[in-house]
């Protein structure tokens, strides 16, 4: 309990936050602060402080899946918020890191973990994407895009961030009609089918997750074009033929540092000498690291987001031009805001396909994501390749005239 103490009282300073022990001893911590959250929580056992005082990052959300950290005043994403709104990247305070031996042993494994080879890779996708289709279906937007999007007004709702998130990376890709476009990790589809819908590509979309490919096929077929926009369960590594365009959006944290090598240089093998890819990635604002336990383990087994230095370093060698990098700072956390609405709001749909446990899983998962947009050490890039030197003009307007258009 006193070091529990201790730890929360270097924690939290802004904002409030209340702590019933499990005998009833109540500690209080931080002060009201104008845009600080308010929050009090109880451990329901005396094992809960100590596990948490030796790994915060893993212990925390499981004692909170199990109902042993129980929020009383706010929720978890109020309780996640305090924390990291106290401890900001750019303050550089990082208190919630666990003990030097554990960040030792979990860079040890997080290397091992993140080989990623095609075997492992499949196992590690149908984890988290062949969960329940009805699941995403409750927080995701119709489109079921499953990555930022993006907010040309912070007041847009879903739905039009989304579609404004497919006309931004389209613009970027300057496709043609009859183009050939590979999408590497399609997820259901909906970025293959606007490129073919909006610019006349005909587009490969590769996946490993079995239940997306279903959603995707059947999307295809209903609209008529299957034989425009195909879907193949198949490894990246694996694709064969040249295409005038890549795009990636939300599969490069699953490929794992040693594999981006080999990433890059199939893409250049499989562009066209003109050719243009973009890539979209979660990624971390300071070198490289390691994913935190938690998230290892329930969420993304074998998920890293990378450093931009791991990324360009990555490509370095291989003949192709760094066109283009954008850094988005917060449209993630906005994203994330709105599922972990949606997802509230679903809360008896979601423990009627799962549990309770299940349900405060992915409620941690949302809280601790957006937080890490909004206070930590996350961004997306964009990042645009060519093989040619001026396979894209030479200024970005195209991109903004491309971007309008394709709003309109």
């Amino acid at each position: 309990m006193a070091l529990i103490d201790l730890f929360l009282s270097r924690a939290v300073r802004k904002g409030r936050l209340s702590l019933t022990h499990h005998d009833g001893t109540v500690r209080e911590f931080g002060s009201p602060e104008p845009g600080y959250p308010d929050v009090a929580i109880r451990f329901t056992d005396g094992r809960v402080a100590g596990q948490i005082v030796r790994n915060p990052a893993l212990a925390a959300g499981e004692c909170f899946m199990d109902g042993r950290l129980v929020v009383e005043k706010g929720d978890v994403r109020d309780l996640v918020e305090l924390l990291t709104a106290n401890d900001k990247w750019e303050a550089g305070r990082a208190n919630l890191n666990p003990s030097r031996l554990v960040r030792t042993v979990g860079a040890i494994k997080h290397r091992i973990d993140r080989i990623n080879m095609e075997r492992r890779s499949k196992k590690n996708v149908a984890h988290h994407y062949d969960l329940s289709g009805t699941l995403y279906e409750l927080f995701l937007d119709t489109d079921k895009q499953y990555s930022c999007a993006y907010f040309t007004d912070p007041q847009n709702d879903l739905e039009r961030a989304q579609r404004d998130k497919k006309a931004h990376i389209a613009a970027k890709l300057a496709i043609e009609p009859g183009m050939k476009v590979l999408d590497i990790g399609c997820g259901w589809g909906g970025m293959a089918l606007y490129l073919h819908q909006k610019c006349g590509a005909e587009v490969l979309g590769v996946t490993l997750s079995e239940e997306q490919l279903k959603v995707a096929r059947a999307r295809a077929e209903a609209l008529g074009v299957s034989d425009k926009v195909k879907f193949e369960l198949i490894d990246y590594r694996r694709v064969e033929g040249q295409f005038d365009r890549i795009v990636s959006v939300g599969m490069f944290e699953h490929v794992g540092p040693p594999q981006y090598r080999t990433f890059f240089r199939k893409c250049r093998d499989l562009l066209t000498e003109d050719g243009v890819m973009l890539l979209h990635t979660i990624g971390r604002l300071n070198g490289p690291g390691v994913t935190d336990d938690w998230t290892t383990k329930y969420i993304f087994p074998g998920g890293y987001n990378p450093a931009l230095s791991e990324i360009v370093r990555a490509q370095e060698g291989l003949r192709m031009f760094l066109t283009d990098v954008e850094v988005l700072r917060c449209h993630y956390g906005w994203t994330l805001d709105i599922w972990y609405d949606r997802t509230v709001a679903a809360k008896d749909r979601i423990v009627e396909l799962y549990d309770e446990r299940f349900y405060r899983m992915w409620l941690f998962y949302l809280a601790g994501a957006g937080a890490a947009f909004r206070n930590g050490g996350l961004c997306n890039y964009q990042v645009q390749l060519t093989r040619g030197r001026l396979s894209v003009p030479v200024t970005r307007d195209y991109m903004f005239e491309g971007e309008r258009a394709l709003r309109d």
